[in-house]
């Protein structure tokens, strides 16, 4: 990655043209992927190989990018001990702000009943709708937490950046970094030297292919509006909504709460993030973000080796928005198919789900593979309900995507600050300043680098 990203620009640069503006462009293709899907659906439907194409560029880079992170971050920070006290604040964090969020979805679900008067007969759903998603809940939840664990080492270091396994390059990336800062001396900086520089092209790689974004946006919301339209979302429409309304509250009340104690509005920082956001929400992805987060959470005043260390692991293991929609989607599916759940059944799904729930990012299907492992895990609830929210698992999708990445970036933030790794002030002139263009960023990062805080 390049060096420290620079202070609010004060210079007279001109703004970026409104029509080279990634946002804009993101924007206009999601208003042109709605129409093409309502004026000519199956037309819409084959334009979906611009969304996939756009993702698999984007997993083509992710691991490595997540590798040279890592390993920059920990051999970068010097300090093992600093490492270790801020990879152990940000698990604390994580696992407080997941419990939390897993036990909204519950309550939320209860308040609002969604599911209430569908009466399904489990016997009239199409279980092959599930297909390899119950058979990778299968593979998954074999074997239970020591299968889980075990999963996070892989068989060889080739193997998980070959099959994109950020869980367990993660695991391989700091085991290597704190090698790394081991060695030391010459040997070390020539290694940490070779890792910055290759993260340093890879980063350049990415901004290439975020440029594609409008197009791999294009794609996904065209399909999908051609695919199920609007009348097909009118029965589970009460579940969307209630999904939606829950992300907010927990951005904005929870999350809300957490930033003001570190000293950060929460609106301001959404806002200072918004074109990230709104790829997000077209994309339903957040990996194709990472980079840009990044320099944007250490142009905000964020120490450098805190990214690089809260943010790639925060993707496997802080998945806020995805936690409410576990809860969330187990108690509908109880209540669709008129099956009792007790206070035993409820803290069963918790306490499955804080462990399902990790290393689900780049799991293929991911939100329905951890759903029905969770199912899985308590019989009484008919694990066959999973085909009731395959429909509008997108559009849900979108809004947990959304609410990952924040969740992810406020984590950053406040462990940043709990650890004395946040220049507050700073981050208010960036925040009270118009956001920045990725293109303005980068440039001033070269040109003019500022120190981080200590």
């Amino acid at each position: 990655m390049s060096a420290s990203i620079a202070a609010p620009a004060a210079s007279a640069k001109a703004p970026t043209p409104l029509y080279r503006s990634l946002f804009a462009q993101v924007v206009a293709a999601l208003i042109l992927g709605v129409a093409v899907g309502m004026a000519a659906p199956d037309f819409a439907q084959g334009l979906k190989v611009l969304s996939d194409a756009f993702l698999k560029l984007i997993s083509m880079i992710v691991a490595p990018i997540v590798f040279c992170v890592v390993v920059h971050g920990i051999a970068g920070a010097g300090d093992l001990k600093k490492v270790g006290r801020v990879g152990v604040k940000a698990l604390v964090y994580f696992e407080v702000m997941t419990t939390v969020a897993l036990a909204l979805g519950i309550v939320l679900a209860y308040l609002a009943g969604p599911g209430h008067g569908m009466h399904i007969d489990t016997a009239t759903l199409d279980a092959k709708a599930l297909g390899s998603y119950a058979d990778n809940a299968h593979k998954l939840q074999g074997g239970g937490l020591s299968a889980f664990l075990l999963n996070i080492i892989p068989t060889t270091s080739f193997d998980a950046l070959a099959r994109n396994d950020v869980l367990q390059v993660l695991f391989f990336a700091v085991l290597f970094g704190v090698g790394l800062a081991l060695v030391g001396g010459p040997a070390g900086e020539k290694v940490t030297g070779l890792i910055e520089a290759v993260s340093t092209v890879l980063f350049k790689v990415m901004g290439l292919i975020v440029r594609v974004a409008p197009l791999g946006v294009l794609g996904a919301v065209a399909y999908t509006v051609g695919k199920y339209g609007v009348g097909s979302l009118k029965q589970l429409l009460s579940l969307v909504i209630l999904y939606y309304i829950s992300v907010a509250l927990f951005v904005f009340v929870i999350l809300g709460a957490v930033m003001r104690l570190a000293g950060v509005s929460i609106v301001k920082f959404i806002a200072y993030l918004r074109e990230e956001l709104t790829i997000v929400l077209g994309t339903a992805s957040s990996d194709a973000v990472l980079p840009q987060i990044m320099r944007k959470l250490e142009y905000l005043g964020v120490k450098k080796s805190t990214v690089g260390l809260v943010v790639p692991t925060g993707y496997s293991f802080n998945l806020d928005a995805f936690s409410i929609y576990l809860t969330l989607a187990v108690v509908f599916i109880a209540q669709a198919t008129g099956t009792p759940l007790s206070l035993g059944d409820l803290l069963l799904v918790l306490g499955v789900s804080l462990v399902t729930s990790k290393g689900a990012h780049g799991v293929p299907g991911s939100a329905i593979v951890i759903l029905a492992a969770t199912l899985n895990a308590v019989p009484s609830i008919p694990a066959i309900g999973l085909v009731l929210v395959l429909s509008v698992d997108w559009f849900i999708g979108m809004a947990r995507a959304l609410g990952n990445l924040i969740g992810n970036c406020v984590a950053t933030v406040v462990v940043a600050a709990w650890e004395g790794d946040l220049d507050r002030a700073r981050a208010r002139q960036v925040l009270d300043s118009p956001a920045p263009d990725m293109t303005q960023i980068a440039a001033e990062a070269d040109a003019s680098p500022v120190p981080q805080p200590a």
